[in-house]
């Protein structure tokens, strides 16, 4: 771009830019044109060597050059852009031809170089050293490397390559900072192998075809990689372990054999357990064997956790897992497949079927199951039933006779032996139960044993039930009245140690009422026992004696006074709770001097021995009834 001023008869240039392409280090023609500058003259081109102009350069040589008529720069000389991007020229245009006295004027040109991919990438430093441990994952970053190039932008993003035999690491470019990170490919092993040596290359990732003599060569760099040891946990020889054992083996039984090892130098003893199974132990030598017998029917396979764990490290640990097949031993007998409630009528016929049964084997079988039905030795001389095996695992039971009874013979137990295919084979012996039925015309059963008797059981079970809970209620009812009794016992007679103030009282039938009357703080009874004195007695009537001396003639042999004795005792019966319940009330016919004597204790000691109280013994039970209806207290006053 040229800008151009003309002041009056001076020419002069303004200052102008433009951007030249120039190629690095790339030979071109001499005379190669980069632009035209063009200069104007005001004065009149008609009149002489006025207008006429002649270009030169002030600056700019040697790269450049320009034609003095035209104005055209060109180039004269090879330019390098990483050794200079931007060039000034400076070039002046003077009029007369140039002669002495012409008039001149100046402009300035800016020639920039633009880049062109004329150089390859070169490592800072050919030989790098790098370490990883052997613990790392796979994706580790364990290093970068980098290479310079000259150009800039897009010619400057390079792309790095690894030449490793072992496929054991790979490289990537940052395209940020065109650095090459080397990244853990595969996981290294200091015990296998503790150093790698790889080389690395670096190539631009944009050459054009005409510049690819400048690539021909990539730039290259050695790597060491040093591989650092570091604590492993044990190893298993294999990923898992899988043994087989019989069922029903014994306590102790040899299992399976594992082996895990520590790969670290030192070789750290191994110790082993089992996770979670109380049907296997392991020692420290890895030997598995069983703690309990083992049952197939149960559980076929058995799934271990073994833990091999380092004694010098024991945070260093590894579990693999272990497979146990329990085999199969014939050591169960085929038996019915369900129960069978089998019915027969009594009007049934001969060969007539009554029930197809079947069987089942709890053992696995390597061939298919076969089972072979047959009737006890028994049965098979009753000729009541017999037995069809079909050879497809299952049998039809068949009456053998006519005619049977339900009063008679109302029900029949069939012993059938079912035998396996196993080896060695092995046979049960299964009941059927048959039950005799009345059956209508159309063969409808109405009556059979087995209901008869579950209505009979169910009858019986309804009784029983009843039964319990009458007992039950009476015994509730016992246990009331006992408490009730414990509460009256311990309200109505007190302790020993408590203050009596109840009295006893006793009557005689003589005497002038109040008078005869003798009372008795039983306080004082229960101190000891004592002779009690007689008090004196005021004069009485002359009439008293003789009704004395008649009371003298009734005692215990009065017909009299024994209807009297057992009214009271009928009375008492049958009202046990009539009260006074604090008090003995005795009645005779006068004191010490009458025959019949007293029936309290109070005057036992002075009643006459000899006299027969054979009456009272026959009233013994009636006392004791009475006793237990009131309490001991009652007992210890009667």
């Amino acid at each position: 771009m040229l800008m151009e001023e003309a002041v009056k008869s001076k020419e002069e240039f303004g200052r102008g830019k433009m951007k030249v392409v120039g190629k690095t280090r790339v030979k071109v023609d001499r005379g190669t044109p980069v632009i035209q500058v063009t200069a104007r003259d005001a004065d009149d081109p008609s009149s002489g060597n006025n207008a006429r102009l002649l270009y030169s350069l002030l600056q700019g040589q040697p790269y450049f050059s320009i034609e003095p008529t035209t104005g055209v720069i060109r180039i004269s000389s090879e330019m390098d852009r990483e050794l200079q991007d931007e060039y000034r020229v400076i070039i002046q245009a003077k009029d007369m031809i140039g002669q002495p006295g012409g008039l001149t004027g100046t402009t300035s040109v800016f020639i920039t170089l633009s880049d062109i991919n004329d150089n390859k990438p070169i490592f800072k430093t050919n030989f790098y050293r790098l370490s990883v441990t052997e613990s790392a994952p796979i994706g580790t970053s364990i290093g970068t490397i980098l290479a310079y190039d000259n150009d800039i932008g897009k010619n400057a993003e390079m792309d790095y390559s690894l030449e490793d035999n072992s496929q054991t690491f790979e490289v990537i470019t940052n395209n940020d900072t065109q650095e090459g990170i080397i990244l853990l490919k595969k996981e290294v092993d200091f015990e296998h192998q503790n150093h790698y040596s790889i080389r690395a290359n670096v190539r631009n990732r944009h050459v054009a075809e005409h510049l690819l003599k400048y690539h021909t060569e990539a730039s290259t760099a050695f790597i060491k990689v040093q591989v650092e040891d570091a604590d492993e946990p044990p190893v298993f020889l294999f990923p898992y372990y899988e043994f087989a054992i019989p069922e029903g083996n014994p306590h102790g039984s040899f299992v399976g054999l594992v082996s895990a090892i520590d790969p670290d130098h030192r070789n750290s003893p191994i110790s082993y357990s089992i996770t979670r199974s109380k049907m296997f132990s392991i020692d420290d030598n890895g030997t598995i064997i069983a703690t309990d017998p083992l049952d197939r029917e149960v559980s076929a396979w058995h799934n271990l956790s073994i833990t091999a764990t380092e004694k010098y490290n024991i945070h260093k640990s590894v579990e693999v897992p272990v497979f146990v097949q329990v085999l199969n031993v014939n050591d169960h007998a085929p038996e019915f497949s369900q129960y069978y409630e089998t019915y027969i009528c009594e009007n049934a016929d001969a060969g007539q079927t009554i029930q197809k049964i079947s069987a089942v084997d709890r053992d696995e079988s390597i061939e298919a199951h076969h089972f072979y039905f047959n009737l006890s030795v028994e049965d098979t001389m009753n000729s009541s039933f017999t037995i069809l095996d079909n050879q497809d695992n299952t049998a039809v039971i068949l009456t053998n006779r006519t005619g049977f009874s339900l009063q008679e013979e109302p029900v029949f137990y069939v012993s059938i032996l079912i035998a396996d295919n196993g080896i060695p084979s092995l046979t049960s012996t299964n009941t059927l139960t048959i039950y005799v039925c009345a059956c209508d015309e159309t063969g409808s059963t109405q009556t059979c044993s087995n209901r008869e008797y579950m209505l009979s059981m169910g009858f019986r079970t309804e009784v029983i039930i009843a039964v319990l809970i009458c007992v039950m209620v009476i015994f509730g009812c016992i246990f009331l009245i006992l408490g009730l009794k414990q509460r009256r016992k311990q309200t109505l007679f007190p302790e020993k140690g408590e203050d009596f103030r109840e009295n006893i009282f006793r009557y005689d039938d003589e005497g002038g009422g109040e008078e005869d009357t003798e009372a008795f703080d039983i306080a004082e009874l229960r101190t000891s026992t004592f002779m009690r004195e007689r008090k004196s007695r005021r004069q009485v009537p002359s009439q008293i004696p003789s009704l004395y001396r008649q009371s003298l003639q009734v005692g215990p042999d009065s017909a009299i006074f024994k209807k009297f004795i057992l009214e009271k005792l009928e009375e008492a019966n049958m009202d046990p709770c009539a009260p006074p319940f604090d008090s003995l009330q005795t009645y005779a016919f006068e004191g010490t001097g009458s025959l019949a004597a007293s029936l309290s204790s109070l005057g036992s000691e002075i009643s006459n021995q000899d006299e027969n109280f054979d009456y009272l013994n026959d009233l013994g039970p009636r006392f004791k009834r009475l006793a237990c209806l009131f309490g001991s207290p009652m007992q210890s006053n009667s």
